[in-house]
């Protein structure tokens, strides 16, 4: 569920939750199909079956639409590391974690409905953006793995986490480009950059 800020109306009862899930699922299933310039708020009813009214209810026009799919693909994104790292008990230190983070970030780019072009927000072509995607996952990433690394959540940690989620990022970007499913050679080309720094960082 995106955060209610995201939304014109956060859904109270558990019908009209499940008819925004309906209406998200639709707009992740249609970016796929279409690209973002081609989706509109009547073709995401019409693939969601509901009334064009509902859509309007949750958002004004289909950027908020993507940015609310955004914030649910880093909701679930959250969910999957945090469970990842909850069955690894307390093994490997940030190794593990960065396995983890890197991992389900690229199950999702590979598997997620709509995710190639969302993801996090960095690829929606929306303008000028309040806070920057890559800016918003190493907030969480800080707030997630602090505990399990038994670090403070401060900005020397906090800056560690973008540098490393913005190589990710770009790295993982090339990896995509070069082949649908991600050249592996570049992934891993990119974790052992990622390990090197984080260790220098983190050890």
């Amino acid at each position: 569920m995106p955060h209610a800020t995201s939304l014109r109306r956060a859904p109270v009862q558990r019908r009209s939750a499940e008819r925004l899930t309906r209406i998200l699922d639709a707009c992740a299933d249609l970016l796929d199909e279409v690209g973002y310039d081609a989706l509109s708020t009547r073709a995401v009813a019409q693939r969601a079956s509901v009334p064009i009214g509902s859509v309007y209810r949750f958002f004004g026009n289909k950027r908020e639409m993507a940015d609310a799919l955004a914030q649910r693909n880093l909701e679930r994104y959250s969910e999957r590391v945090t469970q990842r790292l909850r069955q690894a008990g307390g093994d490997g230190g940030w190794r593990t974690a960065m396995d983890a983070v890197l991992d389900e970030y690229l199950d999702m780019k590979r598997t997620a409905p709509g995710f190639s072009l969302v993801d996090f927000g960095n690829q929606i072509p929306v303008g000028a953006r309040h806070s920057e995607p890559n800016h918003r996952v190493a907030d969480r990433l800080t707030e997630l793995l602090s505990g399990y690394l038994d670090r403070e959540p401060d900005e020397d940690l906090r800056r560690v986490f973008l540098i490393a989620v913005e190589t990710a990022d770009t790295l993982v970007h090339l990896a995509f480009r070069v082949a649908p499913e991600g050249d592996e050679r570049i992934i891993g080309e990119a974790r052992e950059l990622l390990r090197a720094y984080l260790a220098r960082a983190l050890d």
